[in-house]
């Protein structure tokens, strides 16, 4: 199913990374979020899953905070789950 998926980028100051990360969690389709630094390297990869969004996100998110200090532009990699058909066809 992966290849249902869509993907979309974002740039975002390394200050704003942790409360971004946060409204996109929000949205609550998301189904994983790559930060990557200026030269394109992957700094960190969240898989998010129903549920586990949480007690299990919130280190990550800390450590997100002392590390975008550090860095001043960084891009997110949201990828964002298919919506259900059930709601695609209601959508029609």
């Amino acid at each position: 199913m992966a290849e249902n998926r869509s993907r979309k980028e974002f740039h975002v100051k390394g200050e704003n990374l942790a409360e971004r990360i946060k409204e996109l969690i929000r949205e609550g389709n998301i189904r994983r979020v790559i930060v990557k630094g200026r030269d394109g390297k992957t700094l960190i990869d969240l898989p998010l899953t129903v549920g586990v969004v949480g007690a299990l996100v919130a280190p990550q998110l800390a450590a997100l905070g002392a590390v975008a200090a550090l860095i001043s532009q960084v891009t997110l990699v949201v990828e964002y789950d298919p919506e259900p058909p059930n709601q695609q066809a209601r959508d029609a």
